[in-house]
């Protein structure tokens, strides 16, 4: 969860609170250290103090952090409803008031998250608003947004294409293990079973020269394996095409391929 540009919008799935609690320290200890403001919409299973407690232990000078200010912890059913009701637009607006506020402290920018199962079962179309517009809302803003839905809520799963895609991409921690999610586009492409399954997995399964790649080189190698253009996957991750097409370059590199069409053979091992 390190290195992402501002704008970026991540779904992660979670199968268990650990799962929950492991994502949450790894996106927040990123933001922490990059002198941003963190906010974290702290799910029904999980109490403020237990939350507190969890990313004490986990980050280095978390509560000096929090002490200062740094990080705010609040109950997501609190967040996102006022008056028995959920309101995306007054939702949004919340986050975009955090962000000035932060701004205006002198952070670089703020990483927020919220967790609310429960949205999803009784406020479906609500939410799935929220997610939307929270997309839309987040170009040329100094953002970056983690939503995290509970696999085992049936709203969540019922749905998982959609949740998917209103995101830049998405992932599922289950049983400490990180998988990557395939987006609906790549679902679409008619891709024979075992090259989705290798798309799919290429931030959780080695392939030949991983290791030498950034974070950053890893999400846009993995849209690039998707058949996203350079200027698609620069709109997604809120960059020049410019920056996307030196990122490629670099990757072909570090992974000894001659052109797009190897590299693409090379991380799904094709031949």
């Amino acid at each position: 969860m390190e290195e992402m540009p501002w704008g970026t919008h991540i779904c992660v799935f979670y199968q268990s609170k650990k799962d929950l609690l492991d994502a949450a320290v790894s996106f927040f200890r990123a933001g922490l250290e990059s002198n941003e403001f963190c906010i974290w919409a702290v799910a029904d299973s999980i109490s403020i103090a237990e939350a507190t407690g969890v990313l004490s232990d986990a980050i280095p000078q978390f509560d000096v952090r929090f002490r200062s200010g740094q990080m705010e912890l609040l109950p997501a059913r609190d967040w996102y409803i006022a008056g028995h009701r959920f309101d995306p637009k007054r939702t949004i607006g919340g986050w975009n008031q955090k962000l000035n506020a932060a701004l205006a402290r002198g952070y670089d920018g703020i990483r927020i998250s919220g967790d609310a199962y429960w949205l999803q079962t009784n406020y479906w179309m609500e939410y799935f608003a929220y997610e939307k517009e929270l997309d839309k809302g987040l170009v040329g803003q100094k953002m970056i947004a983690l939503c995290t839905f509970s696999l085992r809520a049936s709203g969540a799963v019922d749905h998982l294409l959609d949740v998917a895609g209103a995101h830049h991409f998405s992932i599922i921690r289950r049983k400490g293990e990180w998988e990557f999610l395939e987006s609906p586009e790549l679902m679409r492409t008619g891709l024979d079973d075992a090259r989705l399954h290798g798309a799919r997995d290429i931030l959780s399964k080695p392939f030949p020269g991983q290791d030498g790649l950034t974070p950053r080189e890893r999400v846009v190698l993995t849209q690039i394996v998707t058949g996203r253009s350079n200027r698609k996957v620069a709109q997604m991750l809120g960059v020049s095409p410019r920056t996307i097409e030196f990122h490629r370059s670099n990757i072909m590199k570090k992974l000894g391929a001659n052109n797009s069409a190897d590299l693409v053979r090379k991380v799904l091992r094709e031949g």
